[in-house]
């Protein structure tokens, strides 16, 4: 007999909320009991009927998600599917300790992928499984020294065919302008990014990453070699054996960091 999975929609968009209702029509395992709007109408309804899933979008308009969930007191949480836009606050935790989250706008087929998965973990009993992650996000949420400080300053998101992976900033070696992307490598692969080198360049540790040109910023622990020209031009060769050309508007700060 297939289960029956009560769920609650939180959104503060009306339309946001309908659609995921729409979606749910053709998902016969989930039933829709209540549609919020707020975070404290929220709370209200999930005390009083207890559902088992909740589709949370985590901007709420009197709270984020974050503080809803550690206001939810019944004794077995619901399992939570996130709703999002890009966001680096939101994305904190998504990827260690939430079931599963949507990037606003998704598309029909990743919605469906999702609930399927989250049907398919609860027919084979991994319910366990799912609540714990759950705990284990309210609890990293609820340090009071927070690691989520430390996440954020070593971790960098990477938005990419409908999901996020996080890169430690250390290992990344050097980022290049690319037309409308920048290119960011590491060791292992180079991932593209739709943004200015001027917005990631304030998301890098200045003591560590420096801009040698316009369309370039290099990681100083993986540069092998410096190259004075005779005519004062300074290039530096990466540990890839990649060569960059150190311009002038940037020679003097690229000097001052490493102590030329």
């Amino acid at each position: 007999m297939p289960i029956k999975i009560n769920a609650i929609i939180v959104d503060d968009e009306a339309l946001a909320r309908k659609r995921v209702e729409n979606l749910l029509l053709e998902v016969e395992q989930i039933n829709i009991i209540a549609q919020c709007s707020s975070g404290s109408e929220a709370i209200k309804l999930i005390h009083e009927k207890k559902p088992n899933l909740i589709f949370l979008d985590i901007q709420l308009s009197d709270m984020s998600g974050f503080d809803l969930l550690e206001q939810i007191k019944v004794e077995d949480r619901p399992l939570v599917i996130f709703i999002t836009a890009y966001d680096n606050y939101a994305l904190k935790a998504f990827d260690f300790f939430a079931f599963d989250y949507l990037l606003k706008p998704f598309k029909d087929e990743r919605f469906y992928y999702t609930t399927s998965k989250l049907i398919d973990m609860l027919e084979s009993d991994q319910s366990r499984i799912l609540s714990e992650k759950l705990n284990n996000l309210v609890s990293y949420i609820e340090k009071p020294n927070g690691s989520l400080s430390e996440f954020k300053n070593n971790m960098l998101p990477i938005k990419s065919s409908g999901k996020i992976s996080f890169i430690p900033k250390s290992n990344i070696k050097y980022v290049q302008a690319s037309g409308y992307y920048i290119e960011i490598h590491t060791d292992t692969k180079k991932h593209l990014l739709r943004e200015p080198l001027s917005s990631i360049i304030t998301n890098l540790d200045e003591a560590k990453f420096s801009r040698i040109h316009r369309s370039t910023i290099v990681n100083i622990s993986f540069i092998k070699e410096i190259i004075y020209s005779n005519y004062g031009e300074i290039d530096v060769k990466m540990s890839d054996e990649t060569l960059f050309r150190i311009s002038k508007t940037y020679k003097k700060q690229f000097q001052k960091l490493i102590g030329l």
